[in-house]
């Protein structure tokens, strides 16, 4: 049955993926069919990332209180639920309402998968390493949304038909939830346990990290499509193809992510791999933010997925590494919930400067966030290896 948890657990990170991009993937599609704008959708991306850091807080610890199953199985039944909700919602303020909900089902599976992943994956011994490979799957689920998206109008389907397959495909995993056995949670797990590890060192630059990450991560899943519409000139064509190459730009990171944990003992190199992404991050963005080519676009976009690829894994392995599992659902609570902060507000900003303007135009933002990611994992390296 640990086979079984381990499938659970990559579902769960796979349908993570999907949650964080599919409101990017059809972004243009909703503007067109709502009658919104980027301002519009920069709100929906804020209305997720906000109900999901709220949530976050609280299923991290409960998560270690009451364990994994009773969280995989809400998860899938609420993710998929927001997902047709999405898909049919008449009007911009009901898609609010189910970008809302969608954050909330993401963030038990969230927690389920990234917490499980590092206990049932290389015999827990190496968590950087179980988190790059796991998260290899998150990757998958970024491809996914806009691919399905983008082929499936060359076989006549819509966006709205797209994304209910993708509920339906939620559902099914909920059958693998509930089959499956689970560790034990830890029976003398307290919440006031949770809260001492708000004052740990490691776990506030782990937060600051992936404030940072997930801006990133979050801007691109974003504003990639409407990035590159506005580079391929705007047509429908355009958005077509700009939809393939958010999806390059998810496949670029389950590439990296994979082969990333092909390394042994990743977990001992975690900051000196971090450090490197990011400053290629700022490199690749950067050119996102001057170029006028297509093709340059393309490269720059693909190679910052390869760049993203093992941050937030291996942000989270090194950071696990110096705790004991027990508090692994409290710690990626809160580092992850005060990581979607940046999730939460950068996109939105970025929509908003990008009203009346461009995308490209907006995305200095986001070169800004990289160079402050590469000063936080310098400041990682400086700290002990073992949190007291």
């Amino acid at each position: 049955m640990k086979k079984m948890t381990a499938v659970v657990a990559l579902m769960s990170v796979f349908t993570l993926a999907i949650c964080f991009n599919v409101i990017g993937a059809i972004s243009v599609e909703l503007m067109a069919k709502l009658g919104i704008t980027t301002a519009n959708i920069g709100s929906m991306v804020f209305a997720l990332f906000l109900s999901a850091c709220i949530v976050q807080f609280f299923i991290g610890p409960l998560v270690d209180k009451f364990g994994y199953k009773l969280f995989a199985i809400i998860g899938f039944i609420v993710t998929s639920a927001s997902m047709f909700f999405l898909a049919y919602a008449p009007s911009f303020s009901l898609a609010m309402v189910a970008s809302v909900f969608l954050g909330i089902g993401a963030m038990c599976l969230n927690t389920v998968g990234n917490t499980l992943i590092p206990v049932v994956l290389f015999e827990g011994k190496d968590p950087a390493r179980a988190g790059n490979f796991g998260n290899g799957f998150f990757g998958l689920g970024l491809v996914v949304t806009p691919w399905l998206v983008a082929f499936g109008k060359s076989a006549g389907l819509t966006a709205t038909m797209a994304i209910t397959i993708l509920g339906v495909l939620v559902l099914v995993f909920l059958v693998f939830a509930l089959l499956s056995s689970y560790p034990q949670s830890s029976s003398g797990f307290k919440f006031s346990d949770a809260f001492k590890m708000l004052g740990k060192t490691a776990v506030i630059l782990a937060a600051l990290a992936l404030f940072c990450y997930i801006a990133l991560e979050s801007t691109m899943n974003t504003w990639v499509k409407p990035f590159m519409t506005e580079i391929f000139g705007g047509t429908e064509s355009a958005a077509t193809n700009a939809g393939l190459v958010l999806g390059f730009f998810g496949f670029a990171m389950m590439v990296g992510r994979f082969i990333v944990s092909a390394i042994k003992n990743l977990t001992a190199i975690g900051i000196q791999v971090i450090t490197g992404a990011a400053i290629i991050s700022v490199i690749t963005i950067v050119l996102m933010i001057v170029t006028k080519s297509p093709v340059v676009a393309v490269i720059a976009v693909v190679v910052t997925g390869l760049a993203f690829a093992p941050i937030f894994p291996t942000v989270v392995g090194v950071t696990f590494a110096k705790f004991e599992p027990k508090f692994y659902g409290s710690i990626f609570g809160i580092i992850f919930a005060i990581g979607l902060l940046g999730g939460t507000f950068v996109p939105n900003f970025i929509g908003t400067l990008a009203e009346g303007k461009s995308v490209q135009q907006s995305l200095p933002i986001a070169a800004v966030m990289a160079g402050i990611l590469i000063i936080i994992a310098l400041i990682m390296g400086l700290t002990g290896k073992k949190a007291k």
